[in-house]
């Protein structure tokens, strides 16, 4: 489950996310970019917000960022902060792109693995109750339940053209960051759907 506050963010997230966007050579003919839909995955731990967007530019390409929010600076990972935002009832939020988080790497490999799915989301109405709200885009994993999940040790990314490969010490993770990329040399797969488009493959483990 993941549990959202009502709150107020500064700088929004598309705020953070575009100046970050520009610096990124899988997106640096895009503009104007929107979030068409997102979805999120738990941290067993209930400490680290994990969030993916799909974002939708002007020229029609659709741009797919995992991202995780931390409430202190993620150790090693000054290279893969996208920057930091207040949030009004959490305070200081870390955000990182989550190809370089640990985390992020092994619950993602966990939904694949096992056939998992998005978290389900809970809003937190700020006077003691919860109300579930539908999310904007699902995520479901090709894998069995039950498959043992490589441990994951860490995170290191690299781009190549359209997705990213994410080494973890463990499985590794190909991740596309413009969505309909395909993804070469992946067993398993996770795919996603947003508002009226077909399931989509946006991230897989490669033997």
């Amino acid at each position: 489950m993941a549990l959202i506050h009502k709150a107020t963010l500064t700088p929004s997230k598309i705020e953070l996310l575009t100046p970050w966007l520009r610096s990124r050579s899988w997106a640096d003919d895009v503009s104007g970019v929107r979030n068409a839909g997102a979805y999120r995955f738990d941290d067993p731990d209930g400490q680290v917000g994990i969030e993916t967007f799909l974002l939708a530019a002007d020229n029609g390409t659709v741009l797919h960022v995992p991202a995780t929010y931390r409430a202190e600076p993620l150790p090693g990972a000054d290279e893969h902060l996208i920057g930091t935002l207040e949030h009004s009832v959490l305070g200081t939020r870390w955000v990182y792109d989550g190809c370089g988080d640990p985390l992020w790497a092994s619950v993602v490999a966990g939904v694949i693995l096992t056939g998992g799915s998005q978290a389900s989301e809970m809003v937190d109405d700020g006077e003691g109750g919860r109300v579930e709200r539908t999310p904007t885009a699902t995520a479901v994993g090709s894998g069995t339940p039950g498959t043992e999940v490589p441990a994951v040790v860490g995170a290191q990314p690299h781009d190549e053209v359209g997705y990213t490969v994410v080494t973890t010490g463990g499985p590794v993770l190909v991740v596309a960051r413009v969505v309909g990329n395909e993804l070469t040399g992946v067993t398993q797969t996770l795919s996603v759907r947003w508002t009226e488009s077909e399931p989509v493959v946006v991230a897989g483990i490669r033997q």
